[in-house]
């Protein structure tokens, strides 16, 4: 397949993928623009952060022939680069609306973000004033996280596959391809949780299935954390392709129990009952928690291992051949 034949089909299943988050950005923008604001009943259909990281990676796709041509080695930076300025400026934009609960009062998104991802609708009524009261804009560590190695995940394999086009150079299929199934789990999980909030209930002891989504929703963002560095760093040495991208993941999950925290006041959701589930002395971390971080790490290296081994054993292949 050609350069421009990858180009414009990973143009085409970008616009695709995006109609939605689009569409309702622009119904957001024209509330805005007739009401001042929208209506709380409507906010989940906008489905924020999703209109931003759309923008953003249409846009850096759109593009991508001409940073390729003009920036050559460093059109991947530049790439991700621009895909997170154009995500938080315009998520920082869509934060600004204010979002009406009553006839009588209002909030900031960024404040109905919080409201969403701390509880479900059962039981709005009865902590809306507190939760408002007690708003902490740095619950969004790990909100703005998962939405730029989103962007950046993406933009990296819509790059990869056009370079790999371009240059007839098969290398990184494979660490590409891992990184494209990591990215497309992962954005499915983020959706999941959108519309589900993963079935929590607003209590800090969750269900099983509450327990088993979360954890599986923790390991992913750090796996895909884990091969999008590992393919960034696909031809450099063990240490350095696999060892590192290993690490990184177990970094980007421990980032995401931070954001959880702080979002939940200092507390984590217990997945259970126990000793393996309760926090570890002043550490909020149980047993459980930790070896939840080892095993996206764990998860991460073998891939790359494997993915590594398989392109060691084409090489030797081809050589005899």
């Amino acid at each position: 397949m050609t350069a421009k034949k990858v180009y414009l089909l990973s143009l085409g299943i970008i616009l695709l993928a995006s109609a939605y988050p689009i569409y309702m950005g622009a119904v957001m923008l024209r509330a805005y623009i007739q009401n001042g604001g929208i209506d709380a009943a409507d906010y989940p259909s906008y489905m924020i952060p999703y209109t931003p990281i759309c923008v953003a990676v249409i846009i850096c796709t759109a593009l991508l022939p001409l940073v390729f041509k003009l920036c050559k080695k460093f059109a991947l930076p530049v790439l991700s680069a621009l895909g997170a300025v154009l995500f938080l400026g315009t998520e920082t934009g869509f934060e600004r609306i204010a979002v009406f609960t009553d006839v009588s009062s209002k909030m900031k998104i960024e404040t109905w973000q919080l409201f969403s991802c701390v509880i479900t609708p059962q039981v709005e009524s009865s902590i809306w004033d507190s939760l408002n009261i007690r708003y902490n804009s740095s619950f969004k560590i790990h909100f703005y996280a998962i939405a730029l190695l989103i962007v950046l995940a993406v933009t990296g394999v819509i790059y990869g596959f056009y370079k790999m086009a371009y240059t007839q150079n098969v290398m990184r299929k494979r660490p590409l391809a891992a990184q494209f199934i990591c990215v497309i789990i992962f954005t499915g999980l983020c959706i999941l949780a959108c519309f589900t909030a993963f079935f929590r209930t607003g209590d800090i002891n969750i269900s099983s299935i509450s327990a088993f989504l979360m954890t599986v929703f923790f390991v992913m963002f750090g796996v895909t954390a884990g091969v999008y560095s590992g393919t960034l760093l696909y031809e450099k040495r063990k240490l350095l392709s696999i060892f590192i991208p290993s690490v990184s993941a177990m970094f980007i999950t421990v980032v995401m129990y931070i954001g959880e925290m702080v979002m939940m006041d200092q507390n984590l959701f217990r997945r259970g009952n126990g000793f393996l589930f309760s926090p570890i002395g002043a550490l909020p971390l149980s047993a459980f928690d930790i070896v939840t971080i080892f095993i996206s790490g764990i998860i991460t290296y073998f891939i790359l291992t494997a993915i590594r081994s398989k392109t060691t054993e084409q090489s030797e292949r081809n050589h005899q051949s």
